[in-house]
């Protein structure tokens, strides 16, 4: 076999392009350890047409110096018949002295490249699959530890605002974060301070900030929402409310631990939840939730929807 416990061959799949890089990145390093990286190192682009039978060949070369040879194919989501086949049958044997690590964004299950690959092994496909939102600050998080840096779930949302959820560009923003606080912990205003926005900014921040009572923020995220998008602010702020009581609720029960199930959110956001309806009285909800009704039934399509939301904001989370 190609080296202590490896496998002929790799699939990385997935848009997360720091797992991906990392994944690539392990196996560099193992054959790092021979020093003879120059002679047993190929990589190619397969969007640069290259020759397949010139990568059959690379792939069926002998290692020098080395416990295995590694032959990196980058690009192979959508590989043409005439240069994904010959893969497919060279992974049908394949040389036991190369590991070869073939990188895509997307690869379909079904795709016979796919299957080939996964025979080699149950580990064979490294799944570089994206989180989704929720999972991200929690990620994030993780990733600041990695940097020896500890991090609150709060900064860790600031930074996925602020950034957006591209794992390197989060990973960049906190090795320079890292550099730059003297502490132990890169905190919120270390975010609010160090980091400029560049992602789009989402209408869940803004929910968020309305539901913490914070009212300079609230203000703040309002003015760099979409223009026009003041109705659909609304419609979510409705819901938000109505998450808001059902928390209220279950938390006066002592049943907390059932928010989750009962709004469908994970961990760290039922702590959210909680916490933000402990800032208001159940009145308070309420009363909110009423006048965003009203106002959101008789301000479809007015003009003066972004002042309403302005006013209404203003007014419940300045109390």
């Amino acid at each position: 076999m190609a080296g202590q416990g490896l496998l002929p061959g790799y699939l990385i799949v997935g848009s997360d392009e720091l797992k991906s890089s990392r994944a690539v990145e392990r196996m560099r390093a193992r054959l790092g350890k021979s020093g003879m990286v120059e002679f047993n190192l190929d990589e190619r682009d397969m969007t640069k047409d290259p020759q397949v039978d010139d990568i059959v060949a690379s792939l069926n070369t002998f290692p020098m110096g080395a416990e295995f040879r590694l032959v990196i194919l980058t690009n192979c989501d959508k590989l043409p018949k005439a240069m994904s086949e010959p893969l497919v049958e060279y992974f049908a044997n394949p040389s036991p002295t190369t590991v070869c690590l073939v990188v895509a964004t997307a690869l379909t299950k079904n795709t016979r490249l796919y299957k080939a690959i996964k025979k080699l092994g149950d580990k064979a496909i490294i799944d570089c699959a994206p989180k989704k939102t929720w999972e991200m600050p929690p990620q994030v998080v993780k990733m600041a530890a990695a940097h020896g840096k500890a991090m609150g779930l709060p900064a860790a949302e600031a930074l996925v605002a602020r950034s957006g959820e591209n794992t390197r560009m989060l990973d960049n923003e906190l090795k320079k974060l890292a550099s730059m606080v003297t502490g132990s912990e890169i905190t919120l205003a270390d975010i609010e301070r160090h980091v400029m926005r560049t992602a789009e900014v989402k209408p869940w921040e803004f929910l968020n900030a309305v539901a913490a009572r914070d009212l300079v923020r609230s203000l703040e995220l309002l003015k760099l929402q979409p223009a026009k998008s003041e109705v659909r602010l609304w419609s979510l702020l409705v819901t938000r409310l109505r998450e808001l009581i059902i928390a209220k609720s279950l938390d006066t029960r002592g049943q907390g631990s059932q928010l989750a199930t009962t709004l469908g959110v994970q961990g760290w956001q039922v702590k959210n939840h909680l916490s933000w309806a402990r800032r208001w009285r159940m009145d308070e909800l309420l009363e909110a939730l009423s006048q965003a009704i009203e106002v959101e039934l008789a301000l479809k399509g007015s003009r003066d929807s972004e002042l309403a939301l302005r006013m209404w904001v203003i007014s419940m989370t300045s109390r």
